[in-house]
């Protein structure tokens, strides 16, 4: 299907020619190539396709659709029926997910990751902001914390980030912008050929995208442990047309996102595995920042950046502290197993 512009529409074109038989046909749109952070949207395809004997199938499409930066105006618009984008590309447009950016939000793994974005994803107020754009959030994209990777001489100490050009989006654009670097929002795509033409020194990914991106082959060095946060990405869905979908392909798709995201976590799982390989392999050094420059970093970054967003949600009509409190909550009931 190309297009959903209502779910009546849909439910017409969902009709095989000879009207006998529905088939429907989604198409899904990503960017650069498939990879770590693609992997759960890839299983959705397989196992939608496989518990409905092919009857609903996505054709999941790498930049073919549209530009990242313009994935969720093309779900409001029914131009494909799922996307994948992330919230620092766009703040204004998703301001209620931002609160998953704010930097050393103290999210430690992916798995906590996953919680804290589903936990987000519910809250009626983020139910409603994305609605805005005919979109229905389905899943997250979850991502290590970033790190950056620069040439030149390594840079250690928080001194030196003083007007450091870094490729960084959403809240770890800001926090970098607190220490006095200069950030820029190139999208991933960009990343490489910024980082090339010296329009930025360094570049803020997790590791997949450093591999997939290319930067990690510009890199002489790599800080292991700056984690000054990470974006967040959810998968999203045309409303009109998951609500097109039969009782039987919607159960198909809703029951398949457990089992893509768990896909994912074990499949990311296995690349930070080799990540040392990697570094070894391609002579990028790994750069450790000192335990009083991280305290540095937090003290001048987390808390004022927190205090500003809540602020700033808060006067644009959104529950701004409740979601952050909801981030700790969901924090703290996942690490007691509650």
């Amino acid at each position: 299907m190309k297009t959903y512009l209502t779910a009546a529409t849909a439910a017409i074109a969902g009709l095989s020619i000879a009207g006998s038989a529905a088939a429907t046909e989604w198409n899904v749109s990503v960017w650069g190539k498939r990879r770590a952070f693609t992997e759960h949207v890839e299983k959705l395809a397989e196992l939608v396709s496989e518990k409905t004997d092919g009857a609903f199938t996505m054709n999941v499409s790498y930049g073919g659709l549209s530009k990242n930066k313009e994935n969720l105006d093309g779900i409001s618009i029914g131009a494909f029926e799922m996307a994948q984008f992330c919230a620092g590309y766009h703040r204004d447009k998703n301001p209620s997910i931002t609160v998953l950016e704010l930097p050393f939000l103290g999210v430690n793994n992916l798995e906590e990751e996953v919680a804290v974005s589903h936990a987000v994803y519910a809250h009626p107020a983020v139910q409603k902001d994305l609605a805005r754009w005919n979109a229905k959030l389905l899943m997250t994209s979850p991502m290590p914390q970033y790190n950056i990777v620069g040439t030149g001489e390594a840079r250690d100490e928080l001194g030196e980030f003083k007007d450091m050009r870094v490729r960084a989006t959403g809240g770890i654009g800001k926090a970098f912008s607190a220490v006095g670097a200069v950030p820029t929002s190139v999208t991933a795509t960009e990343a490489y050929n910024a980082m090339e033409s010296g329009v930025v020194d360094t570049v803020a990914f997790a590791q997949h995208a450093h591999l997939s991106f290319g930067t990690i082959n510009k890199a002489d060095w790599w800080t292991e442990n700056l984690n000054p946060g990470t974006v967040n990405c959810p998968v999203v869905v045309n409303t009109d047309a998951y609500d097109a979908l039969s009782d039987a392909e919607r159960e198909a798709l809703d029951s398949s996102i457990e089992e893509s995201i768990a896909h994912y976590l074990a499949n990311y799982a296995a690349l930070l595995e080799k990540w040392d390989s990697v570094l070894a392999e391609k002579g990028v050094a790994k750069v450790t920042i000192s335990e009083d420059q991280l305290a540095e970093f937090r003290k001048v970054a987390a808390d004022p950046i927190r205090e500003q967003w809540i602020a700033d949600m808060s006067g644009q009509g959104l529950p701004a502290q409740e979601l952050y409190d909801l981030v700790q909550k969901t924090l703290s009931d996942h690490r007691s197993g509650s």
